[in-house]
């Protein structure tokens, strides 16, 4: 088994992913980027036990695609919620004319997502302290909220085509446009992961990979099967590309599949953020179809690796201000 990563079965507890969670909740208890920041792994229970964005909700409520937010709600309705899906902050004012320009086209643009996204208003007049701890600088102001970070934004009214391609490539840099169901039951234990497993453990991906392909062949929408099958497929995929990986992607760094070869190679041996930058370099340089290519292998090896790695938070962050 390659060093560094193993895959391991979504709902039995994962010391290194609850040590994360501890460090990473431990870290956001003081933010300041965004008020009153409580611990994340806090935030996220809540938007589990939480009921996804409706947008059948009417509009400005709390739980619509479109929400008023005031400082009272924005823990629950920004914060919390962006656990679940992509929300983007429309920061602005009556007495703002650009703003009446802006926030129409964006309140379109999420009834049109169907609760992918939320957008939530903020009337910064009414709530100057939420401005203040934004660091709200001009109006109409656009940021976007993911796990509690903000990872993206900018400032003033924008055409309706630019807006539209700031959220697309926040929704594709996120979830992929996932709606969260509703709360769903914890799946029973699945004995047939059981020879999946021992296959793992003696070292035989090959068979791991069979029997993960077995299950899913029965049950295409298996809860755990397909995270594991991705994560199998990575590890095989980075022992064919072997060490050479590195020197040939540095030989050829035009060549889009070398590059996501020596990134596999780099996951697979534990190199994390050594395989997100180097697909993270590929999209900062590169345009159309050899840009979409690294964008959508480099969003598979978030999945691989799991959004509860800190290291996603931060690649994803880093992806979405090289898309926009």
């Amino acid at each position: 088994m390659i060093g560094g990563m193993q895959p391991t079965r979504p709902g039995r507890p994962d010391p290194r992913a609850q040590a994360q969670q501890a460090q990473m909740a431990a870290a956001m208890a003081g933010a300041v980027d965004l008020a009153a920041v409580k611990a994340r792994s806090e935030a996220a229970a809540r938007a589990q036990a939480a009921p996804p964005p409706s947008p059948a909700a009417p509009a400005g409520a709390p739980g619509s695609a479109v929400v008023d937010v005031t400082e009272a709600t924005f823990q629950t309705e920004v914060l919390d919620r962006s656990f679940q899906v992509p929300v983007v902050l429309d920061l602005w004012a009556e007495w703002c004319g650009p703003c009446k320009q802006l926030s129409p086209v964006l309140e379109r643009l999420a009834a049109e997502g169907g609760g992918s996204w939320v957008l939530a208003k903020v009337d910064v007049d009414a709530n100057p302290a939420l401005a203040q701890g934004l660091r709200v600088q001009g109006i109409p102001a656009v940021k976007a909220v993911w796990q509690g970070q903000l990872v993206a934004e900018f400032t003033g009214a924008i055409p309706e085509d630019q807006a539209r391609q700031f959220v697309t490539e926040l929704v594709r840099a996120t979830t992929g446009g996932a709606v969260p169901g509703e709360g769903e039951p914890e799946p029973a234990e699945d004995p047939r992961l059981d020879a999946a497993e021992a296959a793992l453990e003696r070292g035989d991906l090959a068979a791991a990979e069979a029997a993960y392909q077995a299950i899913l062949a029965e049950e295409p929408d298996h809860p755990d099967a397909g995270i594991a099958l991705r994560q199998v497929q990575l590890f095989r995929r980075a022992e064919e590309a072997g060490p050479d990986a590195l020197a040939v992607a540095d030989a050829n760094p035009d060549d889009v599949a070398a590059q996501t070869r020596a990134a596999d190679f780099l996951l697979g041996t534990g190199n994390i953020e050594a395989a997100f930058e180097r697909l993270l370099d590929v999209v900062r340089r590169t345009a159309g179809e050899d840009r979409d290519r690294a964008r959508q292998h480099l969003v598979e090896l978030f999945a691989v690796v799991g959004d509860e790695d800190p290291r996603v938070g931060a690649a994803r962050r880093a992806l979405m201000m090289a898309l926009f």
